[in-house]
């Protein structure tokens, strides 16, 4: 599957995966730099902070109360299509995925 990372400068990383893991964890298995992802993806620090773009926002599944916690907390600003790359497993429908990194993350 095809996944999108427009970094804040505008720079675009553009990678090929395969399904079945998270946004956060494809990123650093590839080195997309911006997203830091302190605490393995366990929704406990926030360093994995990305704007997901449209129609992508809409398929993905609602956010859960400890991702809407972690989200108040995010080092660059809350945006109304925030969401943590470790709460997003790739599936077949978010083929062509494309996010926003943003210029921060603690």
């Amino acid at each position: 599957m095809k996944l999108v990372f427009i970094g804040p400068d505008n720079a675009r990383i553009e990678l090929d995966v395969p399904g079945g893991a998270t946004l956060m964890r494809a990123a650093v298995a590839n080195g997309v730099r911006g997203i830091v992802a302190d605490c393995g993806g366990c929704i406990s620090c926030g360093t994995c902070h990305v704007y997901v773009q449209k129609p992508f926002i809409d398929r993905l599944p609602a956010i859960s109360v400890n991702e809407e916690a972690m989200l108040e907390n995010t080092a660059s600003e809350r945006q109304w299509n925030s969401r943590l790359s470790c709460q997003i497993e790739l599936t077949e429908e978010l083929d062509g995925l494309t996010v926003n990194l943003p210029p921060l993350q603690r």
